[in-house]
């Protein structure tokens, strides 16, 4: 398939994507996802303009790469405002020394490819779309406006519904229906990054597309297929989980597609494969960086056809099954090392899902403490409710290399280590080298905080009104009296923070 044929079907992918969506705000991310990827550009910036002021644009997605916010805010205003102007694409490849502005205006703005176009409906603007490469990006060209305006033509009309830009505009999501239909599903948190993930879970649930996550080590990104597959019209199906890095090169042909009796040694008898296994359901692929190339060939072709052969037979199997990948490394990153086929990237790459780290929600890290401790506590016959506020202060402040996979481990040993009918758990129940590290935390100079004030300081109060009511058997008027707060404020404090009795 030549780069033109890949650009256009992307494109059509896009338009398949978004005719199934509904949330605006998920809509508006996956058009700037699918953007950045099919110009592999460092950014992209899509603005929609509020229908009351016609002056009024949300930045929906950027690439962290570029980390200088405040010039980035100076050439969007700039490179806007000209497209707005003109009523034209606007192309520029060397943006600091652009004549179009001011002399020295943008000379030390980090961008040096820049495309920006509009939106349209009925001859009318409804928001633009800019595409931004660094210094160290590549060059667009004519043919990359050529496109964008193919991909302003698609999406403006998804774009345009009025209804949903006011809402966007206006209205807040209902955060408490959606947080407990999760925490059903063992997916725990409230930070802004949690949130974001979960209405992105909403959205692909609806709509029958390959999906792939994208995180670090530990994140939960089966649980994030698991949910998605829970809540999609193939739910009460089958979900197969495969881990391509806990496999042998020489037998993941064998394993997603089954061999017939005597394919090779060892194989006495026919097999079935876990796509077969999967049939009407899903397939949740993990670590797919390390599938083999050889095997990324048949992989890819199994993804175009919808059909396999299994090992050792000549006959054709059609399947329908669904699709989800998920994996460690950025697998535009092995593209680049020729690790992996692009265009089994681009056929993995239809709706992505980025699973943020717990460094990046840190203001979850409470929650899913607690949440652990309850769950480790009923699998071991224990008492053990919470841990007192210096220990979760440390659990907070802590640095969770391992993201969540990590703090359930932990929380399971410390529990393991709890005396039997306590309920709080203390310092002195960490194990030596945790207890050394507490310490150190606590005495090194200079250490800053990771949360905000105000998330500090809810934080403290969720642990002093909880272990308040551990300590008072979860009796609210005796807990009250002894935090000195009136109990119908204990009572709107415990369900503003989600605090419930095990």
């Amino acid at each position: 398939m030549n780069n033109d044929n890949v650009i256009l079907y992307k494109i059509i992918e896009l338009a398949s994507i978004l005719n199934h969506e509904t949330s605006f705000e998920e809509m508006l991310r996956v058009i700037s996802e699918k953007t950045l990827n099919i110009f592999d550009c460092d950014y992209v910036h899509l603005s929609v303009l509020n229908p009351q002021t016609q002056n009024t644009v949300k930045t929906i997605i950027k690439d962290e790469r570029i980390l200088n916010l405040e010039s980035l805010h100076l050439v969007n205003v700039n490179i806007s405002g000209w497209v707005l102007k003109n009523r034209r694409s606007f192309l520029s490849n060397n943006l600091p020394d652009d004549d179009r502005f001011a002399k020295n205006f943008l000379r030390n703005c980090g961008i040096k490819s820049a495309i920006g176009s509009l939106l349209l409906t009925n001859d009318q603007p409804i928001g633009l779309i800019l595409i931004l490469c660094g210094e160290a990006g590549r060059i667009l060209t004519d043919e990359d406006v050529h496109y964008t305006e193919k991909i302003s033509s698609v999406i403006s009309p998804f774009i345009n519904r009025i209804e949903k830009i006011h809402q966007y505009f206006t209205c807040a999501l209902q955060e408490d229906e959606l947080l407990n239909k999760y925490s059903k599903l063992g997916m725990i948190g409230k930070s802004t990054r949690f949130l974001d993930l979960l209405k992105s879970i909403e959205s692909v649930a609806k709509c029958d597309v390959r999906v792939l996550l994208e995180g670090e080590t530990g994140t939960g990104k089966e649980l994030v297929a698991r949910a998605i597959h829970k809540l999609s019209s193939r739910g009460n199906n089958k979900f197969i989980v495969v881990d391509c890095s806990a496999i042998q090169d020489n037998l993941i042909e064998s394993e997603l597609f089954g061999h017939t009796k005597g394919a090779f040694t060892g194989a006495m008898q026919n097999r079935k494969g876990i796509i077969e296994e999967a049939e009407g359901g899903t397939l949740f692929i993990d670590e797919v960086n390390h599938l083999p190339q050889d095997m990324q060939v048949k992989f890819l072709r199994f993804l175009q056809e919808k059909e396999y052969r299994p090992v050792g037979s000549n006959q054709v199997r059609k399947s329908d099954v669904r699709i989800i990948t998920a994996s460690s490394i950025p697998l535009n990153k092995l593209v680049e090392e020729k690790k992996m086929r692009e265009e089994l990237l681009y056929r993995l790459n239809v709706y992505p899902i980025r699973i943020p780290s717990l460094n990046d929600r840190i203001e979850d890290i409470m929650m899913l403490a607690n949440h652990f401790i309850k769950k480790f506590a009923a699998h071991q016959n224990k008492k053990t409710e919470t841990v007192d506020s210096e220990l979760m202060d440390y659990v907070v402040h802590r640095n969770w290399s391992g993201n969540i996979r990590e703090l359930e481990n932990f929380i399971e040993r410390i529990v393991t280590l709890a005396p039997n009918n306590e309920k709080i758990i203390y310092k002195n129940s960490l194990p030596p080298e945790h207890l050394e590290e507490m310490n150190k935390i606590k005495t090194k100079p200079g250490a800053v905080s990771k949360l905000s004030l105000t998330e500090t300081l809810e934080g403290v109060e969720v642990q002093l009104i909880r272990e308040a009511l551990v300590n008072n058997n979860w009796n609210q008027s005796k807990a009250a009296i002894s935090l000195n707060l009136p109990e119908q404020t204990l009572r709107y404090k415990m369900h503003k923070h989600h605090i419930i009795k095990p």
